[in-house]
């Protein structure tokens, strides 16, 4: 059954570590606001910096509810789930805040992630509660093999195409909430 942790021991740092992908769920304050709940994969796009703060690397996409909520709130959890014979689900609460390649802390932080061609910023969670559970009912899967259809489609644009492109669909959440930056030297943080 269930557990809570005072920070990440060996055994989850491990267990996050191998995890092919993880879900983050955020929310905006408002009562009618919309919940979103992500699927992030790319092994080589979360890390675990210390024993209470973690972070991964945001690509550019469709949307930008998680930077709208985090720079209105900043409640954000991740969720890993195994999917292999030994069922477990990881969950990590806490305060995320964005790191945009404009600011002076991206350069330390960017090593910690494989090479991407579309990083849009990277999502640092200072974790206030860590939690397992059973996962009995998630069920047993075979990972085939890792997409890279997202590097892809961000390898075939311009930085500009890239720049309008978060423009149009990056500005605000489903909500209307601000969501990304656009001007240099702007960040959530």
């Amino acid at each position: 059954m269930g557990k809570l942790y005072e920070a990440l021991t060996p055994a989850l740092r491990s267990f996050v570590a191998e995890a092919p992908m993880f879900f983050v769920a955020t929310a905006p304050l408002a009562a009618d606001g919309r919940v979103n709940v992500s699927p992030k994969g790319g092994m080589d796009t979360f890390t675990v910096l210390d024993d209470v703060t973690v972070a991964y690397l945001d690509l550019i996409g469709s949307g930008a509810e998680t930077i709208a909520h985090l720079r209105e709130n900043r409640r954000i959890t991740l969720m890993f789930c195994s999917f292999t014979a030994r069922p477990k689900i990881v969950r990590l609460y806490g305060e995320g805040r964005c790191v945009f390649p404009d600011s002076s802390e991206w350069d330390g932080l960017i090593g910690h992630f494989g090479t991407h061609p579309i990083p849009r910023s990277i999502v640092v969670v200072s974790l206030d509660r860590i939690a397992d559970s059973c996962g009995f009912t998630v069920p047993e899967m075979t990972l085939v093999r890792e997409r890279d259809l997202q590097d892809k489609w961000g390898e075939r644009k311009t930085r500009t195409q890239l720049e309008e492109y978060m423009r149009e669909k990056n500005s605000l959440s489903v909500d209307g909430l601000p969501a990304r930056p656009h001007r240099s030297g702007t960040h959530a943080g």
